[in-house]
């Protein structure tokens, strides 16, 4: 099952950059990989929020709904998309610091059906999206707040 962890650091404040990261919509602003993201639910962001990316797919595009499933102000945000080929959990947990905050991004992907047989390759392709992800994240994260 791929996996990608990284923990980067903000000079933001904290609470700011939660706000942010748990705005899903916000991913087409960080991740190059997603083409489009938008809110599919009603009100404020917390757990049950869900929403829409689009993302390229082998030569064509998909769609994932994820779901917040945890929700801790200031400090956890999971979210699970599930289709019949995948399962993708997102956890993003944040800590204070003396400069800012810490963000640690813990993304796993779980293959399902007959997807399962292309793992391996898989794995080496999520690495290398999860370090493209990782590059544009880390300048997000340190612009200025507007």
């Amino acid at each position: 099952m791929p996996r990608y962890v990284v923990t980067l650091s903000s000079r933001q404040p904290l609470d700011q950059v939660f706000a942010r990261m748990a705005d899903f919509t916000n991913a087409q602003d960080w991740d190059p990989g997603v083409i489009k993201s938008l809110k599919a639910s009603e009100g404020a962001v917390g757990t049950g929020s869900a929403f829409l990316l689009t993302v390229p797919a082998a030569g064509t595009y998909m769609e994932l709904k994820y779901v917040i499933t945890e929700f801790e102000p200031n400090s956890l945000v999971t979210l699970q998309a599930l289709t019949p080929r995948l399962e993708s959990l997102d956890r993003l947990s944040f800590v204070s610091t003396a400069t800012g905050c810490e963000m640690t991004y813990d993304a796993t992907l779980r293959f399902r059906g007959i997807a399962i047989l292309a793992t391996p390759l898989l794995a080496l392709s999520f690495r290398k999206i999860g370090d493209r992800a990782r590059d544009s994240l880390k300048r997000y994260l340190d612009a200025d707040l507007k």
